[in-house]
């Protein structure tokens, strides 16, 4: 979608995986948690209502595509979807795999503890994967 521009923070704190017909796929850096992120290439878009009718339908298809794909990581009990924008403005909605004992549970992710970043090869077959999970 043309004017789309990513967040620098969520360059920073992720890998792009794929573009589905809406949003850009991103996964997380964290190694402690199995952690997507669907980002709307709609410019200015900070929130759910931003979108229109049809772009809020394609959004909750990705979403359940990539929770499905995320329910079905090993060790994953539990789905954690939101869309906060506090830090970041721009529309983007996180699905985290969870499941008891992990590094944040029974809290949320955010706030608990530094990430612990993948080293580089790890980061790209990850990516990788994901890509091939999500077709």
């Amino acid at each position: 979608m043309s004017g789309f521009e990513l967040d620098p923070r969520l360059a920073a704190d992720s890998v792009f995986v794929a573009d589905g017909p809406l949003s850009q796929v991103r996964l997380m850096d964290d190694t402690r948690f199995p952690w997507l992120l669907l980002v709307p290439r709609v410019p200015g878009a900070r929130e759910w209502i931003d979108l229109d009718g049809n772009q809020q339908r394609l959004l909750l298809a990705e979403l359940n595509r990539a929770a499905q794909a995320l329910r079905a990581t090993p060790g994953v009990e539990k789905l954690n979807i939101g869309a906060l924008g506090n830090v970041v403005a721009q529309l983007h909605v996180h699905l985290v795999g969870r499941h008891p004992g992990d590094a944040a549970w029974p809290g949320p992710v955010w706030g608990s503890g530094s990430a612990v970043r993948h080293a580089p090869e790890a980061l790209a077959a990850s990516a990788a994967d994901w890509r091939s999970r999500l077709g």
